[in-house]
């Protein structure tokens, strides 16, 4: 009897076609706005910011105010859309649903350090807008100070519609201001890279300095600071140094060494 050597060999596992696909992140949804309007909340807005990373440049916060029955469709976390999909879909919400704007300057990031200069801009954005909201939903850890109720999501651009909105809003109004402050700037490359540290950003730097647009307390702007323009770095102090404290001794008053024995 000739056996089947084959029939004992294990058999191979099929290639699971579904590791080899890479799945697609869920887009974000108006699903927790829809739930409190059932609720009878409304208005509702998302508020999200663009530019706490980059060397140069404001922060710019957005919020906004979505019309549950004129949404555009094609709304998602701005990270995900190509430059061409924010700018149509700027335009769209821009026409459809209430939105506002406010800036956080590289001044006040430097005064105020760059989480409470974004926290500032974004309640700035929601005070801002045409009609208050009943609840805000903001993008991060942090919630904002706001006269309604205000929920944190974290990841929330590509979890909430209104927030997916307001990001895309925040992207594409400071993009275009980057692109402008390139025209006053040039040789920095801000139309490219809109203020991020790349290595072309970093050359520039080196080469030519920080402009009054440059976040001063930023490791690789104040590296250039000191490069280009030492004397406006103050010497930081040793407290461990030791310095020698010269004593003067009056030797004009005469002292009877008699009295008092």
């Amino acid at each position: 009897m000739i056996r089947d050597k084959s029939a004992n060999k294990p058999a191979k596992e099929a290639p699971e076609k579904d590791a080899a696909k890479k799945v697609a992140p869920a887009k974000a949804s108006f699903r927790r706005e829809r739930a409190l309007i059932k609720r009878g909340i409304w208005p509702i807005a998302g508020c999200d910011e663009a530019g706490r990373g980059p060397l140069a440049g404001p922060v710019v916060a957005a919020a906004v105010i979505l019309d549950p029955d004129r949404i555009p469709r094609g709304i998602d976390d701005s990270k995900r859309l190509t430059a061409e999909e924010r700018e149509r879909l700027f335009e769209k919400i821009c026409a459809t649903a209430q939105v506002s704007v406010a800036v956080a300057s590289p001044a006040r990031i430097d005064r105020d350090n760059i989480l409470r200069a974004s926290l500032w801009a974004l309640k700035r954005a929601v005070v801002a807008l045409p009609e208050q909201p009943k609840h805000v939903f903001v993008d991060g850890r942090d919630r904002l100070d706001t006269a309604c109720d205000c929920e944190a999501v974290i990841g929330g651009d590509g979890i909430v519609l209104s927030i997916a909105a307001a990001s895309i809003v925040a992207k594409v109004t400071r993009d275009r201001l980057m692109c402008a402050l390139a025209q006053d700037c040039p040789g920095y490359g801000f139309e490219q890279h809109k203020g991020y540290g790349v290595p072309e950003h970093l050359d520039a730097l080196s080469r030519l300095g920080p402009t009054i647009h440059h976040r001063s307390f930023f490791a690789p702007v104040a590296a250039a600071r000191a490069k280009h323009m030492p004397w406006t770095v103050e010497p930081v102090r040793d407290l461990f140094e030791v310095t020698e404290v010269e004593v003067q001794v009056e030797t004009s008053v005469e002292i009877d060494a008699s009295a008092g024995l």
